[in-house]
C-alpha cells in the first residue's frame, strides 16, 4: 500500500459495521442510569429517602410487570406508537414540500416563510382548544397536533439545508454538464442528505413530546393517558413507569431511524476519534 493510500484510508471505526459500533455504545450508555437507579434504590432501602414522590425501581418494576401481565401496557404502547407514526408521517411529508418549496423559491421563501416562523413559536398546547374544535376529541386531532410537532424542525432542515448550499459545487456541477436529474443526484441530494435527516430525528422527538399533550385531549389509551391517570389517582410509580416507557420507546425509534439513515450516509469522510 502506498504512502497515499495510507493517508487517505478510512479509520478502523468509519470500516466497522454500524451494529457492531452501536453494540459496543450500548453497555457504556446503560451506566449513567443504571448507576442512578441503584443510588435511589440503596436510598430508599436504607430510610434515606421515603420514595413517596419519587418511587424506587423495584416498585417501578413491579408497576411495569403488573401492567403488562395484562397485555394492558401493549395495548396502551401500540396506541401511542400508531400515534406518533400517523403523526410523524404527515408532518414528515408536509414540512419536506413546504422546505423544498421555500428553499427552491425566493419569492415563495418571501411569502410563506414569515407566516410559518411565527406559527412555529406558537406553544404546543395552544393548538389543543382549535384542534378540538375543528377535529373533536378523537383520534384526528391528536394525530393533528402531533404532525404540527413534527413538521416544524422538517421544514427548517429542508430550508436551511437548500438555502445553504455552496454556489461553487453547483457551478462544478454544470462544468461537468450534468443534467438536471444528475445535478440533482449527485450533488443537490448529498449537500441536503444529512441535514434532513438530522431534521427528521428532531422531528420525532418533538412527535414524542407533543403525543404528550395529545393523548391529554380525551385519550382513553395511550402512555400519556397512564401519566394522568398516575396524577389523578396519586400513583407516583405509574407516573414514572409511563416515563420510563416514554423514554425506551424514544430512544428506540430514534435508534431506528438512524440506524436506517446510515447507509445513506456512508459516503461521508468524517472525523472519528480512534
Amino acid at each position: 500500500m502506498s504512502t497515499t493510500d495510507t493517508l487517505i484510508a478510512p479509520p478502523p471505526a468509519a470500516r466497522t459495521p454500524l451494529s457492531r459500533r452501536w453494540l459496543a455504545r450500548l453497555p457504556l450508555g446503560l451506566v449513567l442510569p443504571v448507576v442512578l437507579a441503584l443510588g435511589w434504590e440503596l436510598a430508599v432501602q436504607s430510610g434515606l429517602a421515603d420514595g413517596r414522590l419519587v418511587a424506587p425501581p423495584s416498585r417501578i418494576l413491579a408497576t411495569l410487570w403488573a401492567l403488562s401481565e395484562g397485555f394492558e401496557l401493549w395495548r396502551h404502547v401500540q396506541a401511542t406508537l400508531a400515534r406518533v407514526a400517523v403523526g410523524f408521517l404527515l408532518g414528515v411529508v408536509a414540512g419536506t414540500l413546504a422546505g423544498a418549496l421555500t428553499g427552491y423559491s425566493p419569492l415563495a421563501r418571501r411569502i410563506l416563510d414569515p407566516s410559518l416562523q411565527g406559527l412555529r413559536a406558537v406553544p404546543s398546547i395552544a393548538w389543543v382548544p382549535l384542534f378540538i374544535l375543528w377535529f373533536g376529541i378523537f383520534e384526528e386531532s391528536k394525530i393533528a397536533l402531533i404532525a404540527v410537532g413534527v413538521f416544524f424542525p422538517v421544514y427548517l432542515g429542508v430550508l436551511g439545508a437548500i438555502v445553504s448550499i455552496d454556489r461553487k459545487i453547483i457551478e462544478v456541477g454544470r462544468v461537468a454538464r450534468l443534467s438536471g436529474a444528475g445535478l440533482f443526484r449527485r450533488i443537490l441530494l448529498p449537500a441536503i442528505l444529512p441535514a434532513y435527516l438530522l431534521s427528521l430525528r428532531s422531528g420525532l422527538g418533538l412527535g414524542w413530546m407533543f403525543v404528550v399533550a395529545a393523548e391529554f385531549m380525551g385519550a382513553s389509551e395511550g402512555l400519556g393517558y397512564l401519566l394522568l391517570d398516575g396524577q389523578q389517582l396519586g400513583k407516583p410509580d405509574q407516573i414514572v413507569a409511563a416515563i420510563i416507557a416514554f423514554a425506551v420507546l424514544g430512544k428506540l425509534t430514534d435508534g431506528l431511524l438512524a440506524g436506517a439513515s446510515a447507509p445513506l450516509l456512508a459516503w461521508q469522510d468524517t472525523y472519528r476519534k480512534p
